[in-house]
């Protein structure tokens, strides 16, 4: 006898074209499709349940951005849910899989001390779980370096309303007052960060000579238009929506459900115009950085640094280890490491081509520097971060 394919409830605010719900829908429909699920897209799934036991449930198990009503009424009905919305009223009460924010915060923090800011500010939508995460997290590395990091807050939905969007320029524009140029800002949503962009070249602000900014979870429309270009976080939606799948197949199969909520590392920042640049006090160190961010690419080493910045490597040394507190060697290191990272989650290539046309001679070098520097090979930091393209 044939068994059924399981019936699963897609309640995902599709509505909405941001990655977060119709790329966590494009993974849902992956792993639909490897096991022969029969998805029903309901964006009420939480008044389609029966109010009461004894009724017939419409579905064994539901994916959702979750509310209080959902999670009651299949609890009733014992059918499994998971949650995909980090900010859910019900986020600690349901199994889910999100975003590993903490992971985002840092990786936005050590990119922006890299660049060599020594001035922060992040602002952060009210409400919003997973960007109050990222931000404490970004916070605490930023406060552990010897910085401060101004924070704010705006409204979650900023364009609801001519007053919504009034109110968030004048948050925007108390906030831009307490800064100290140069700066490095996070900002929650693509919109806000074209917002504070705007704002910076009505007051003659540069970017990203005098604001550095990352924004958003990389809706690359609203990254790349218009210029600058904005540097911005991949998630890797894709994988999140398989996960959350993968997940409710467990537990509709009676596997028990895990203690927390499953994080998920991010795929990485896709660096653009709006963090091309480093803030060092020292123009022959800036020069330098520029030449290695240009030509890491390449095999080159201290020498080559120093002769294209007309100084003795001596002297680059010294000023290296006196403004960045590290040799111009580890910044060649970091800068290939940084661009074999992006190019391991957003390609398929071969990982020996990767190394070489990062700047490592070979993959067994890039696989020693992944070891040493982030305790994982360069396959295994594939695996974990790259998103599950749609067969």
């Amino acid at each position: 006898m044939n068994q059924q394919p399981k019936r699963v409830a897609i309640m995902l605010d599709l509505q909405w074209p941001y990655k977060r719900h119709a790329s966590t829908f494009a993974g849902t429909q992956q792993f639909a499709k490897e096991n022969g699920w029969h998805s029903i897209i309901d964006e009420f799934a939480h008044d389609t349940l029966p109010k009461r036991r004894g009724k017939p449930a419409p579905y064994d198990g539901v994916i959702a951005r979750a509310n209080h009503e959902l999670a009651e009424r299949a609890k009733r009905l014992k059918i499994p849910v998971v949650n995909m919305w980090a900010s859910s009223p019900v986020w600690n009460k349901l199994p889910g899989v999100f975003p590993d924010f903490n992971a985002s915060g840092q990786i936005k923090a050590e990119h922006f001390l890299s660049r060599g800011l020594s001035n922060f500010a992040a602002m952060t939508a009210y409400k919003n779980r997973g960007e109050r995460m990222e931000v404490e997290e970004f916070q605490r590395i930023i406060e552990a370096s010897g910085y401060h990091c101004i924070t704010a807050n705006s409204p979650q939905s900023r364009s609801r309303s001519l007053e919504h969007w009034q109110r968030t320029k004048k948050m925007v524009e108390s906030w831009m007052d307490r800064w100290k140029l140069p700066i490095g800002v996070i900002v929650g949503g693509e919109d806000l960060g074209r917002l504070v962009v705007q704002m910076c070249h009505e007051r003659a602000w540069r970017v990203p000579q005098d604001v550095a900014i990352i924004a958003g979870q990389n809706e690359e429309n609203l990254c790349v238009n218009p210029s600058p270009s904005m540097t911005s976080m991949e998630f890797g939606y894709e994988r999140i929506g398989y996960e959350c799948a993968k997940l409710l197949q467990h537990l509709m199969e009676g596997g028990e459900a895990p203690s927390k909520p499953l994080s998920l590392s991010p795929s990485g920042l896709v660096i653009r115009e709006s963090t091309d640049f480093h803030a060092v006090q020292d123009e022959l160190v800036a020069a330098a950085l520029d030449y290695i961010s240009r030509n890491s690419h390449r095999h080159i080493g201290q020498h080559d640094v120093s002769r294209a910045v007309n100084a003795e490597t001596r002297t680059l040394q010294l000023r290296f280890r006196k403004f960045l507190d590290s040799p111009i060697a580890t910044e060649i290191r970091r800068v290939r490491l940084e661009r074999a990272k992006r190019e391991l989650v957003q390609s398929d290539r071969r990982i020996a081509q990767i190394a070489r046309d990062v700047g490592f001679k070979t993959a067994n070098r890039m696989c020693e520097i992944f070891r040493r520097e982030l305790g994982i090979t360069p396959t295994d930091y594939r695996k974990e971060r790259q998103i599950r393209r749609i067969r």
